[in-house]
This record gives structure tokens, C-alpha cells and sequence, in this order.
């Protein structure tokens, strides 16, 4: 090994280290931990191995329900999210005054904090007995009644968390989005226009896969975003999610961990595995579609 490799193996050596430490030996230990069978934490004790902590998590109807509600949100947050930002970062691209004004407008929501935009949704759909919030009010506009979007029917919270959602990821991938449209080399869209092609086939044509690979880059950290969600359903519904019917996978597996049904690390464990089984596979079948749809 000559001196170069040595040192790049060096410089590389704090990085490595941080990384075997705070990633893979957790998550090696969090294996050992879905199938220790019994496992007490007080005194690290446990009475056999085998995959009974995955059978009880799969029949237990709140990880069923958390595993419908973290699919809900993934299939409806981050095909609209990409979507709407795409076409809001080709207007901000298309417009020169105010350009950057609108892009620092759209960003605020990114900066935020998480706690206080639920805060704010929650004053705006809450329906309480002094008022029925701002939301429906504007219902009542067109004739609707009012709906208690915190408090009431599934279908109702469901909408506000994917809003809620979407508005939160939204302004990142705005940015995105617009930078990558910026990268577009011009010479593009001038041999394009000499030609007269349509504005639609230019986009579809040449925008679109000049631009794929940071689509591409959203959809899969957006799936694997929405699939570790739970800071969002707290805010707005508060810790106590399975009353609600609106936890997460892992709200499910900090309960197991730290809520009123905690103390169980093994079943913790084997949810947390199989949600990386689930993010895994779900960023595989993404990795063999980029093969044939996004150009490098």
C-alpha cells in the first residue's frame, strides 16, 4: 500500500469510526434485540431467541394501524409534494422580478419550527366549543359543515397530517428543484425554440430528464422521510397517538419503548426491523426503476 492509500485510509479513519459506532453497531444491536424472546430490561435478562417478538407485532392492531397510516401518508405525501414543487420551482424559474423574494417566501415553512406550524394547524382546524376554527368558517362559505379535523371522524385527521406534510417537506424540495432547473444548460432550450417545438414537449423532452436524477433524489429520500414520520403526528395530535388512531411506525416502536405500553425493547426492536425491511425494499424496487427512468 503506498503512501497516498495510506493517508486516504487515514483521513477516512474518524469518519469510519463515528459510523461503526453510532450506526452499525446499534443497529447490529438492535438485531440481537428482535429476537431475544422475554428480554427484561432491568436486568438484561431473557428467557430464548426465536421470532416470537415479530408474530406479536404483526397481530397487534396498533401496529397494524400504524403500518396503514405510515403507508396513507408515504402514498399520498410524496407523489404530491414532488409534483406541486416541481411546478412551483418552473414558475419561480420562468419569472425574473421578485424571483428570489418568492423563493425566500417558500422557504420560511422549511425553517420553521415543527411544533409551532402544528400549532398553527391546529388553530386552524381544531373545532372547539367556543369556535369551529378558520377552515370552517371557509367551509361554511359553500354550504359544508363544520368538521372536527383534530377530534373527529379518521378520513378528516388524515387530511390535515398529509397537509400538514406536505406543506412541511414541501419548501426543500422547492429549493431543489429550482437549483437543479438553474444547472439546465441553455443551449437546450435555444435549439428548442429555433425548431419550434411546443413548450410541453420541451418540457417533457428535454427539462424533465435534464432534471431526473434530482427528482429522483426526492422520491426516495421523501418515501424514506414519510416512513420514519412521527414528530408531525405529535404536533398535531398529541403524544398520545393511538388513542387518536394516527401513530406512526415509529410512534409504535417509541411506545414500546417509552410510553404508557413501554419496556418492551424486543418488541420495539422487531418493529424498528421490520421498518427498515420496509424502507429497504420499498428504495430497492426505486433504485431499479431510476435504471430505466432517470438519465445520468
Amino acid at each position: 500500500m503506498n503512501t497516498n492509500k495510506k493517508k486516504a485510509w487515514l483521513y477516512l479513519l474518524p469518519a469510519a469510526l463515528f459510523l461503526v459506532c453510532f450506526l452499525v453497531y446499534p443497529l447490529l444491536d438492535v438485531f440481537v434485540y428482535s429476537v431475544e424472546e422475554g428480554y427484561n430490561f432491568a436486568s438484561q435478562t431473557y428467557f430464548g431467541t426465536g421470532f416470537y417478538n415479530f408474530s406479536y407485532v404483526l397481530h397487534d392492531p396498533y401496529f397494524l394501524q400504524a403500518v396503514k397510516n405510515t403507508f396513507i401518508l408515504v402514498v399520498i405525501t410524496v407523489p404530491l409534494s414532488t409534483g406541486l414543487a416541481l411546478l412551483i420551482s418552473v414558475g419561480l424559474s420562468s419569472i425574473r422580478p421578485l424571483r428570489d423574494l418568492f423563493q425566500t417566501i417558500y422557504f420560511l415553512p422549511y425553517v420553521t419550527n415543527t411544533l409551532a406550524v402544528g400549532l398553527v394547524f391546529m388553530i386552524l382546524f381544531q373545532k372547539t366549543e367556543y369556535t369551529d376554527g378558520l377552515v370552517n368558517l371557509m367551509l361554511g362559505w359553500f354550504g359544508a359543515g363544520p368538521v372536527d379535523f383534530i377530534d373527529g371522524p379518521y378520513w378528516a385527521k388524515m387530511f390535515v397530517l398529509c397537509f400538514y406534510t406536505i406543506w412541511i417537506v414541501m419548501p426543500f424540495k422547492i429549493l431543489v428543484l429550482t437549483s437543479a432547473l438553474a444547472s439546465v444548460n441553455q443551449d437546450y432550450y435555444k435549439a428548442a425554440r429555433v425548431d419550434g417545438t411546443p413548450k410541453l414537449r420541451i418540457f417533457t423532452k428535454i427539462t424533465l430528464p435534464m432534471i431526473s436524477p434530482m427528482i429522483f433524489y426526492l422520491v426516495i429520500t421523501g418515501f424514506i422521510g414519510a416512513f420514519k414520520a412521527y414528530s408531525d403526528a405529535v404536533a398535531l395530535f398529541g403524544t398520545d397517538l393511538n388513542a387518536a388512531g394516527m401513530n406512526t411506525i415509529v410512534g409504535y416502536v417509541y411506545d414500546m419503548l417509552y410510553g404508557d405500553s413501554g419496556g418492551y425493547p424486543s418488541y420495539a426492536s422487531a418493529a424498528a426491523v421490520l421498518l427498515f425491511a420496509i424502507v429497504l425494499t420499498i428504495t430497492c424496487i426505486n433504485l431499479l426503476v431510476s435504471r430505466k427512468k432517470v438519465e445520468y
